[in-house]
C-alpha cells in the first residue's frame, strides 16, 4: 500500500496573506511561519503587476497543521462552505478562540464565525456530541452565536 500523502489547506487572500499568516500564527499554539516567497518587483515582469512584494506563495503552521497561502487578487473570495473546525477541551478555551477569531457579527450561528480576512471558523466544544442528546439541548444549541457549555447542560 502506498503512503497516504497528507492534505494541506491552501488559502487565497486578497493582499493580505502575511498579515493573515502572522495573525493566526499569533492566536494558535505551536505555530509558525515556516516560508514566505514574495512576487517580484512588478518592474521586472508585466504579468505581476500590482502585485510586487505581495506572497506568492506562503507555507505556514497552525497548532502542528500545515497550511499554504498566496496572494492571488479579488478573483476569489472565501465564504462559510468551507471552514475550520476548533475542538475546544472547555469554555475557557471556546471564549478565547471565539474572541479572537469572531470579526463579523452577522456570521456567527451555531458555534460558526467568520474571521477579518473572511475564513469561516467553527469553535466547538470537543464533546459536542455529548451535549446534543435532548431535543431541548439541539434547540439551545440553534439559537446560540457562540457555544455556551453550560447553557447545553443545563438544555
Amino acid at each position: 500500500m502506498a503512503a497516504l500523502t497528507p492534505i494541506r489547506p491552501f488559502l487565497w487572500f486578497d493582499g493580505s496573506a502575511q498579515e493573515a499568516m502572522e495573525y493566526y500564527v499569533s492566536v494558535f499554539p505551536n505555530s509558525s511561519i515556516d516560508q514566505v516567497a514574495n512576487y517580484p518587483d512588478e518592474s521586472l515582469d508585466q504579468h505581476f503587476q500590482g502585485m510586487g512584494g505581495k506572497v506568492i506563495n506562503g507555507e505556514f503552521t497552525l497548532n502542528g497543521v500545515p497550511f499554504g497561502c498566496l496572494d492571488g487578487g479579488p478573483l476569489f473570495t472565501f465564504n462559510e462552505s468551507i471552514s475550520f473546525v476548533i475542538s475546544c477541551a472547555d469554555q475557557a478555551e471556546i471564549d478565547y478562540y471565539w474572541g479572537a477569531l469572531s470579526a463579523v457579527p452577522e456570521a456567527e450561528a451555531c458555534g460558526w464565525c467568520r474571521d477579518r480576512f473572511g475564513v469561516s471558523w467553527q469553535v466547538l466544544p470537543a464533546d459536542l456530541g455529548a451535549l446534543m442528546q435532548s431535543p431541548e439541548q439541539m434547540q439551545t444549541f440553534m439559537g446560540m452565536k457562540k457555544i455556551v457549555i453550560a447553557e447545553l447542560e443545563n438544555a
